[in-house]
């Protein structure tokens, strides 16, 4: 039996797998998982795409601060966090208080292999090739940087086998407990 001690906050890059990640990690450590895009979505009634389109990205990222704050009230758990989550010294701020930050990390040719088929990303939009996608990632990955704790690189990997190096790393770090 494993018991979480803190948070466990998955950025990184969209479509790096965090969503499907989470989801196995909260089976391995039966604990809860929650996507913070899946919740802003369940939150406004529309799609983050629609979100954009009607109040901005600026509205969006608001949303996610005041979604990050009540998160402190939920017991320890993964949490999928969407692609810009990162971006803002007070969403990252916010989520140290609250526990560890793991950066998935893979290559624009894996993240375009991911999200190439995908309809509902608004900052691809007119980008949607490898050097697109890299432009943008050269953009965030210093933010990344500074945000993780942990950081792990997952091209060639299936979602299983970064959810079971992840569960290694954090017994190592002490955010998981053997009970």
């Amino acid at each position: 039996m494993h018991q979480l001690e803190e948070h466990i906050f998955l950025i990184g890059f969209m479509g790096v797998g965090k969503t499907t990640t989470a989801r196995i990690l909260s089976k391995l450590l039966k604990v809860r998982e929650y996507d913070t895009d899946r919740l802003i979505v369940s939150r406004e009634g529309r799609e983050i795409s629609e979100i954009f389109a009607e109040d901005g990205e600026m509205a969006f990222r608001r949303m996610e601060t005041d979604l990050l704050e009540d998160l402190k009230g939920y017991k320890p758990a993964i949490i999928s966090c969407g692609g810009g989550m990162a971006m803002r010294t007070e969403n990252v701020e916010c989520m140290k208080r609250q526990g560890k930050i793991l950066l998935l990390q893979a290559s624009p040719e894996t993240i375009y292999e991911h999200v190439k088929d995908s309809t509902n990303r608004p900052l691809l939009k007119g980008r949607m090739n490898v050097e697109g996608i890299a432009e943008l990632m050269s953009k965030r990955e210093p933010k990344y940087m500074e945000a993780a704790d942990i950081c792990m690189l997952t091209d060639g990997m299936t979602p299983a086998k970064i959810a079971e190096k992840i569960v290694e790393v954090l017994k190592n770090s002490g955010s998981v407990k053997l009970g």
